[in-house]
């Protein structure tokens, strides 16, 4: 069996090639470079892990409820298809919704592999170029994650999403260094972030704590690098360069914001597309998860300096204007802590399940004695 079978729609051709522009550039300045960055490629290096030996995969999925996920969570609960259909049908739903979310997690993060080995090969700076390679293997360490996820424990794949598809076509193909920068590490790498904790945050189940935690606590790092990155190269910036980014990023968030409805898996269930899409958009909790993805994207993008009056508007209109505050450090620390201390809680149960197995055969031991 291919990954081709396992998808719930047909994804089409089995490659995707974006035409690439702009100008590989070397560097041959080796000494010099930012105490900051280089600090963070150090860290890049140090918090490198092996999904096989970190991840439980012996834990148990049931695939048609993989995540513990509510049934007002669902865009057709309350309606007459809902009353229709049966506990199956419902779990099956369920099933449809998880590997949907995940197709899109995975390839978010192929396009992420691609953008960084992107920036390996046209950002200017030595020091960029460092940090990059190792995001690169954290990406390609991801997609391995949930590829496996979906394959060995949901069973199925959602080809990826009209407007994600178009969103890492616009950034790969713009020929300025910048563009990976700002598409994926503000743009998909903050929605996707959002996204990882609230389903981390809810979830009930183990293996995707376990797979989300370990993944966000990467991405804290990914985030800071274009950070770091997009904020020292646009205070170089024109006015009129930096509307440019502006209109990027406005017209990347509302195709991001039209990118979450999940219609696909209505589609897939037969409702047709417009009813889908009333579904969608009469969900409570659809416009709550809108609101909280893109908790960071908003203060990134306005730490980086991209705050001109078009794009508070656009934020604004989108209800997300307030989310410019939001305190994105302590954020980012949090994933980082939470990483660590679900590490730490594993260690102690796994050390005392050990124990518990020591202390059992020497009792069995002295009971064949005696």
């Amino acid at each position: 069996m291919t990954t081709h079978d396992l998808y719930a729609k047909d994804p089409g051709t089995p490659d995707w090639q974006v035409p690439a522009s702009g100008a590989a550039r070397f560097s041959w300045e080796y000494d010099d470079g930012r105490d900051r960055l280089l600090a963070l490629y150090q860290k890049g290096k140090d918090k490198q892990w092996d999904s096989v030996r970190r991840i439980d995969w012996d834990l148990e999925v049931d695939p048609y409820d993989p995540l513990g996920t509510p049934d007002e969570a669902l865009a057709l609960h309350g309606t007459r298809h809902w009353n229709r259909m049966t506990e199956r049908d419902k779990g099956e739903l369920r099933r449809h919704y998880s590997s949907w979310q995940f197709s899109q997690f995975l390839h978010g993060e192929q396009g992420a592999m691609i953008c960084a080995a992107r920036i390996v090969e046209s950002v200017p700076d030595l020091d960029a170029k460092f940090y990059s390679a190792t995001q690169t293997m954290d990406e390609a360490r991801h997609a391995e994650i949930y590829g496996r996820f979906l394959q060995e424990k949901i069973g199925m794949l959602y080809p990826i999403n009209d407007n994600l598809q178009s969103l890492l076509g616009d950034t790969l193909r713009d020929s300025r260094w910048d563009m990976p920068y700002l598409g994926m590490q503000v743009l998909i790498e903050g929605l996707a972030l959002a996204a990882f904790g609230m389903i981390r945050d809810t979830t009930d189940k183990p293996l995707p704590k376990q797979i989300l935690a370990y993944v966000m606590q990467d991405e804290a790092r990914h985030v800071a690098f274009g950070r770091m990155a997009l904020r020292d190269y646009y205070r170089q910036l024109t006015d009129a360069e930096l509307r440019e980014r502006e209109e990027f990023v406005i017209e990347g968030c509302y195709l991001m914001r039209d990118r979450l409805r999940g219609t696909e898996v209505l589609e897939n269930f037969g409702i047709p597309a417009a009813e889908a899409e009333e579904y969608t958009e009469q969900s409570e909790f659809l416009h709550l998860f809108r609101k909280l993805l893109f908790s960071r994207i908003v203060p990134c993008v306005k730490d980086i300096g991209l705050w001109g009056e078009r794009l508070q508007r656009a934020y604004l209109d989108l209800g997300v204007f307030e989310l410019g505050d939001s305190n994105l450090d302590l954020l980012m620390a949090q994933d980082e802590e939470l990483a660590e201390k679900l590490d730490a809680e594993r260690f102690v149960a796994e050390e005392a399940a050990r124990t518990a197995e020591v202390t059992e055969a020497i009792a069995e031991g002295a009971a064949d004695e005696g």
